[in-house]
């Protein structure tokens, strides 16, 4: 059947995390309890960050920046499911869907190749610390930051395109509480082949590359570290790694079973569960374990702090 004949459907029907209507009561609570600890957290760790000059240096500025990103990505998806359940309304039109799909892209992709250049950065630090700074300069800095916003954008704009091409005149039921790629595709009544090339090639650009990259700066970090005489040493330069080490498995552990695993073994419930690990989860606990094992940041919240009260008083 040609596309032309084709009558496509102008809104679609977000199913939401769960079609029991006495479940969405405490699905509003818990997820809205996470959607405002995310917003303060990681607002809080970008306002530190900006008043507090001790902490101008390379990993608090990446750091920054990964924190506006999670930030904006659960604000691309919670407020929504939160809007529907509060409404009883889960329709959502076609241009909103195809712009919540280019925005979760856009900073998902954003997302895991920053991860990717804070272990770069990590292994800078630690394999070549004397050079540390001159490595790591602020060009270097702004075009690592810089250029995977300009990357980015490319990629989920050429998503966006190539959705807008495909026709959906079946079923507009899409069994997410967003509008995401793969369960929007089984919905498209036309081939949608170009789609699933173009899918696979961007996750082994921007998931595959970057976590294979993070893996060989922490095999030669970790040959580093064991090669520093004093324990004090070691344990110090471990900890520096282990809250980036945690966010790397949580982030990546989930995407790579949505986006590189065979379609064969993977279900809605499972594609739902992944999606709320990294888009909700995950940036919710960034500000925890980025701040909790850090004493700079610790040390620069407590002075904003005493410096608001003392203002105000």
């Amino acid at each position: 059947m040609e596309p032309r004949n084709q009558t496509s459907v102008s809104q679609f029907i977000l199913l939401g995390l769960s079609e029991k209507p006495d479940q969405e009561t405490l699905l509003f609570a818990l997820f809205l309890c996470m959607y405002v600890v995310t917003a303060v957290g990681n607002l809080l760790i970008m306002l530190v960050i900006s008043s507090d000059s001790h902490l101008y240096s390379p990993m608090y500025f990446f750091l920054a920046n990964l924190s506006l990103v999670d930030f904006c990505l659960a604000t691309n998806t919670v407020p929504k499911m939160l809007a529907n359940i509060q409404t009883r309304s889960k329709s959502i039109s076609y241009p909103c869907c195809l712009t919540q799909m280019y925005f979760f892209h856009f900073f998902g992709i954003m997302d895991g190749v920053l991860i990717a250049v804070m272990a770069y950065d990590r292994f800078v630090a630690i394999r070549h610390p004397l050079h540390y700074t001159t490595i790591m300069s602020p060009r270097l800095c702004g075009l690592l930051a810089g250029g995977p916003w300009m990357v980015s954008c490319f990629i989920s704009l050429t998503h966006i395109l190539l959705l807008a091409r495909l026709v959906f005149c079946g079923s507009n039921e899409i069994p997410h509480y967003f509008c995401d790629l793969t369960p929007l595709l089984r919905l498209s009544c036309t081939d949608t082949t170009v789609n699933k090339i173009f899918v696979l090639t961007v996750a082994g650009m921007v998931i595959a590359t970057p976590f294979i990259c993070i893996l060989a700066s922490y095999a030669w970090i970790i040959v580093a570290i064991m090669n520093v005489p004093s324990a004090n040493g070691r344990k110090k330069a471990f900890s520096t790694c282990s809250s980036h080490l945690s966010m790397v498995v949580l982030f990546y552990g989930t995407t790579i079973g949505v986006y590189l695993c065979p379609s064969s073994v993977r279900t809605a419930v499972k594609e739902k569960a992944s999606a709320v690990m990294y888009t909700v989860v995950t940036p919710m606990l960034n500000p925890f374990i980025y701040s909790l094992r850090n004493t700079d940041l610790k040390r620069a919240l407590k002075k904003l702090i005493n410096r608001k009260v003392s203002s105000s008083s």
